[in-house]
């Protein structure tokens, strides 16, 4: 039975431009799939999360900081003090001990987790959230390297990558670059000018990974025409970014500070520019052109077509992309515009893999699956091989089908399958569910195998394998 005038643009727009159906949206998108798609980028605050508790990311440092030092405070006790006697319970056996309690970076993002989860279940189409997560990975940080980023992670998707999804790529660079989490993750902190006030320093020195990473992974790309002498000039430009630690004698803990004695001085040339500004401002001009140059354009452009469209994109979508972005000034709202636009976008199989995440999301969206805590998401993602914000290096987690459907791949989604079918008890009958989430693009092979299906558990994990399932 149709649902609309365009019941195969409705399945598009919410698997390739969305984070899947949920009973009832393919009908809502029939009438106008662009426009269903649109609709959700164009209302205000769409980005915003605004979970009651989650704290800033000073906040979340301080809370850290604070835990360190009064552990530190009692392993100092402890060793000036004779060891307790062991506790006994009444049978002369060593009583069990009390749990743990568990650090405030866990707990905070366990808190951040299921913020973001119930946001990405409760979006009407989920592209902002798409947009959200491909930022976020585009400017990758790990919870991995320390409990600092732990603690501040979901903080910078928060802070820096949610109120800029929207707007220019200037100012989401510029808040993502003097974040405490990416100054934390590439450990810029640590670097100091070999002339500034402070750069005799013992173990202090220039650090590059900034630099470096902003170069090749956040504007230009790794063919975007700078050197290696770029890489250590723009080093040089963005010393003294940092963070204020817990004995800080400048800024609130936990917050970005520029270190002025710490900052090289004179004037930089990046990428044949020379860059006389003094301070803070001097790296501020820099990003600013960074952020128009045309081989981040380019770069930006295909890295979105390759997400939502195809691992090779057509290279007319690309170009057209690019174009908008600098026509636009980096205006991210007009870029994605023009992608959901562009016949190019629409066209063509459905070739992409859906990552993890967006698998579980669509998963726990077609049978209305609520967490009240983050652990069954979190277990899954790990699972499947992305870990919520660990990525494996700064380039972040992998956006192409080899990546994400080899055979070990394949065999951890199925055994995911189950475990999705087990949980969806009060779920949709499975022909139902199939005709609810991939509509009229459901196979005759998908069909008569969920219909043979021995369970609904069966059923229903079948449902979720089905190549019109995993893929968008």
């Amino acid at each position: 039975m149709a649902i609309g005038p365009d019941p195969l643009g409705a399945v598009r727009a919410l698997n390739r431009f969305g984070l899947g159906a949920r009973p009832g949206d393919l009908a809502q998108a029939a009438a106008d799939p662009r426009g269903f798609v649109l609709d959700e980028l164009q209302r205000p605050d769409q980005a915003t999360l605004a979970a009651a508790g989650l704290p800033t990311s000073a906040q979340a440092l301080q809370q850290v900081y604070l835990d360190g030092q009064q552990k530190k405070m009692a392993r100092e006790r402890a060793a000036m003090s004779p060891p307790a006697p062991a506790a006994m319970t009444p049978d002369g056996k060593p009583a069990p001990q009390p749990k743990a309690e568990p650090a405030p970076e866990q707990k905070i993002f366990q808190a951040e987790a299921l913020a973001r989860f119930n946001k990405q279940l409760g979006a009407s189409c989920g592209f902002v959230e798409r947009l959200v997560a491909f930022w976020s990975n585009h400017f990758a940080v790990s919870v991995s390297k320390s409990g600092h980023l732990r603690a501040v992670a979901g903080a910078m998707e928060r802070e820096a990558i949610r109120p800029h999804v929207g707007g220019r790529f200037a100012d989401l660079l510029l808040a993502v670059e003097t974040h405490p989490a990416m100054i934390l993750y590439l450990d810029n902190q640590r670097s100091v000018g070999a002339n500034a006030p402070a750069g005799r320093f013992a173990g202090r020195g220039l650090n590059e990974n900034l630099a470096r990473e902003i170069l090749e992974l956040h504007t230009l790309g790794v063919d975007g025409g700078y050197t290696q002498a770029d890489v250590t000039e723009f080093a040089k430009v963005i010393t003294g970014w940092s963070i204020a630690e817990a004995e800080s004698e400048i800024g609130q803990p936990g917050s970005f500070v520029f270190k002025a004695n710490w900052h090289e001085p004179g004037p930089r040339v990046v990428l044949g520019k020379a860059y006389a500004q003094t301070g803070r401002d001097q790296g501020e001009a820099a990003l600013a052109d960074l952020a128009r140059h045309p081989a981040t354009a380019r770069h930006v452009a295909f890295k979105l077509a390759r997400h939502f469209v195809s691992d090779n994109p057509p290279p007319g979508l690309v170009d057209s992309l690019a174009r908008r972005f600098q026509d636009s000034n980096g205006d991210l709202k007009a870029v994605a515009t023009a992608l959901v636009r562009d016949e190019r976008a629409w066209a063509g199989e459905a070739t992409k893999v859906r990552t993890p995440l967006e698998l579980v999301v669509a998963g726990a969206r077609a049978i209305g699956f609520s967490p009240q805590e983050p652990g069954p998401f979190l277990h899954a993602l790990a699972m499947l091989g992305m870990p919520l914000w660990q990525p494996g290096g700064p380039n972040g987690f992998p956006d192409t089908v080899a990546a994400w459907a080899s055979p070990e791949a394949m065999k951890m989604r199925l055994d995911l399958s189950a475990q999705m079918a087990q949980r969806a008890r009060d779920a949709d009958e499975p022909l139902a569910l199939l005709e609810a989430v991939c509509g009229q693009t459901a196979s005759r092979e998908t069909r008569q195998a969920i219909e043979r299906a021995e369970s609904k558990k069966q059923a229903l994990a079948l449902l979720f394998m089905a190549p019109e399932f995993q893929r968008r």
